[in-house]
């Protein structure tokens, strides 16, 4: 598959045509499970820019939760490292009995001290009480995608990514995923377990896990991009590097840079899974429309 996948000539998004996360396509997560190619990252739903501690408003981060299933996404990416656990309580809150067909993906192996530390902890035992946690608070059997949310430098990650696959093997895990590696990790631990996704950092702006996406393309994984939208940038502003093309067309097609710029995620590669995350239901509303936006060969070329 080419690194960019050309789309057909623009579809404006229309008043009368209902907006859904459908209008993005679907995606497969390993064998079995099938999920419209734009989710939503429930991170920001926990307090503060900090992700710490309980939201300010509690009864509007569960409208958020509850408005994107009703929007068609059924892909919610969460962590047990944000709040911490706050975030899946609250899923669990807003959604529990889930809907069927929903996909609730969590992380594993980072701990939180304190508000500003993130500090990995990919011990086999700690995965194991983690993952155990999480399907605590989110009221589940089994974990449809749990992933390692980082490599510890303190533990090979063959010894993290093995204590996953004996959780899979114990049906606790359906599909194993990895978070923040880079090429040559994901290498590593496909020779462990069968990884079915990565998470890392992707935009517009930084390309940096490239290389990464196109091996995922290339093997039938699926890419999930945090940090769809450049980090900092609020829902109307710059975009960062290139974004004066970016500003351009989302004038001539008139939208949000936003909106433009989770477009090009997804015309971008076909194992994209963009995951845009926002505490506001019309923010939230904005992100799902930009699903049905397409843009043409000639556009992408100016974006590349």
């Amino acid at each position: 598959m080419g690194a960019l996948m050309t789309a057909s000539k623009l579809v404006q998004a229309s008043s009368s045509k209902p907006q859904s996360a459908a209008s993005a396509g679907t995606v497969r997560i390993g064998d079995d499970l099938s999920v419209n190619r734009l989710g939503f990252g429930a991170m920001r739903i926990a307090g503060g820019d900090q992700i710490w501690g309980e939201p300010q408003d509690a009864a509007e981060a569960r409208h958020v939760l509850r408005r994107a299933v009703e929007l068609g996404v059924n892909f919610i990416d969460t962590a047990d490292a944000y709040g911490p656990e706050i975030n899946e309580r609250l899923i669990c809150e807003a959604l529990h009995p889930y809907p069927r067909g929903l996909v609730i993906a969590t992380k594993g192996g980072i701990v939180r001290p304190s508000a500003p530390e993130w500090v990995a902890n990919g011990h086999p035992e700690h995965l194991r009480e983690a993952c155990e946690g999480s399907l605590r608070r989110l009221k589940l059997e089994r974990i449809d995608l749990y992933q390692l949310h980082a490599v510890d430098g303190q533990v090979p990650l063959e010894e993290s990514i093995g204590a996953l696959a004996d959780l899979q093997k114990q049906g606790k895990i359906r599909h194993i995923g990895v978070s923040n590696f880079d090429l040559d990790e994901v290498v590593r631990a496909r020779k462990v377990a069968r990884i079915a996704s990565v998470q890392n950092r992707y935009n517009f702006s930084q390309r940096k896990s490239s290389d990464v996406l196109d091996l995922c393309a290339r093997e039938g994984l699926v890419f999930i991009p945090w940090a769809p939208i450049a980090h900092g940038t609020p829902q109307t502003g710059r975009q960062g590097t290139g974004s004066t093309d970016l500003e351009a067309l989302a004038r001539s097609h008139g939208v949000s840079v936003v909106q433009i710029a989770i477009a090009w995620l997804l015309a971008r590669s076909p194992a994209m899974l963009p995951i845009p995350g926002t505490s506001s239901v019309t923010h939230l509303e904005q992100n799902v429309a930009a699903a049905r936006i397409r843009l043409t060969g000639e556009e992408l070329r100016r974006l590349a």
